[in-house]
């Protein structure tokens, strides 16, 4: 009936964020075959953007698995299983320093064979940024940081895709505070990112995703306590420069983006935008990007501000109405 309002989307909580091919490849992993994935990055080709996504959540779909490394047996010189296998690497070794507890600290020797395993895929597989952004995930481990590596792997990255959005978030989260920078720190880098980011780029969405990583650092140091950050005296989320910088999000990425639905490689960073936009009185964008999301929740950053189903709902619910 003409005017009736569309029902929204369930929400969902896919951890292909509604990548279909990807999907069908995890259902090969359960039964045990590799050559879904095989034939998955093989159909990916070089769409750098498509191909980490698929990468980074198929490391953590193999990583309690001996997938990868049946696969590397029987194709030892593919450079799509060495890829993968350094970013299953990476994320065992996050699974073993959250074991380990913050600030118990990991062997050295260990996090070195994880580089070396990275810098072998990045060898086996030369235009491919994604190794390099392993290797920047890799260097939040170090207790000296290695900046002048970073450094030099960060170079390369960019010399391979300089808009590659994994990698930039990666090397946010090494400068947060968190890690091995500062706040200040941290904005800097997410800024400077978002300013030199082409029209309808997702990376102006780092500035947010930088907010979350502060609200997480003070959080914790408040033992879950509201978070009035004590630079500025107001409330972290929808202060003026907050405000302000969810809409100029809002500008460069989504106001410049060609029409149509948002990747599965972008649903992440929208969630971020989203969550944003509605802490900071942003209705509009908020409306904006829920409909582009279409039901695609992740727990990330909805989780950090209680459930993230009931938000997700409740905050769609109310920016739709208004």
């Amino acid at each position: 009936m003409a005017g009736r309002r569309r029902t929204p989307p369930p929400v969902r909580f896919d951890p292909d964020l509604g990548d279909g091919p990807l999907t069908t490849a995890r259902q090969d992993i359960v039964i045990g075959r590799w050559q879904g994935v095989r034939d998955l990055l093989h159909a990916t080709g070089n769409q750098w953007a498509l191909r980490t996504h698929r990468i980074r959540l198929l490391a953590h779909a193999v990583a309690g698995s001996t997938t990868v490394e049946t696969w590397l047996a029987a194709e030892p010189k593919s450079a799509d299983a060495q890829v993968l296998k350094a970013a299953t690497e990476v994320v065992r070794l996050f699974g073993r320093a959250v074991t380990a507890g913050r600030g118990a600290g990991l062997d050295r020797n260990r996090v070195d064979r994880v580089v070396d395993c990275c810098l072998r895929a990045a060898g086996s597989c030369p235009p491919d940024p994604m190794p390099w952004a392993s290797l920047l995930t890799v260097a939040r481990l170090y207790e000296d940081g290695t900046r002048c590596r970073v450094t030099q792997w960060w170079d390369e990255l960019l010399r391979r895709d300089p808009h590659h959005m994994e990698g930039h978030a990666q090397l946010l989260r090494y400068y947060s505070a968190r890690w091995h920078g500062t706040h200040g720190t941290m904005y800097d880098f997410a800024r400077a990112a978002a300013g030199a980011a082409p029209p309808g780029s997702p990376l102006p969405v780092l500035v947010q995703i930088a907010r979350v990583e502060e609200y997480r650092s003070v959080s914790d140091a408040t033992h879950g306590r509201p978070v009035v950050p004590p630079r500025t005296g107001q409330q972290h989320w929808d202060h003026e420069l907050a405000v302000t910088e969810v809409r100029r999000t809002w500008e460069r990425w989504l106001g410049m983006r060609e029409a149509g639905p948002v990747p599965a490689q972008e649903v992440g960073e929208l969630n971020y935008l989203a969550h944003a936009a509605c802490y900071a009185g942003r209705p509009a964008e908020a409306a904006d990007a829920f409909r582009l999301l279409d039901g695609r929740a992740v727990q990330v950053p909805w989780s950090y501000t209680g459930d993230p189903a009931a938000q997700f709902t409740r905050w769609r619910r109310q920016v739709t109405a208004a």
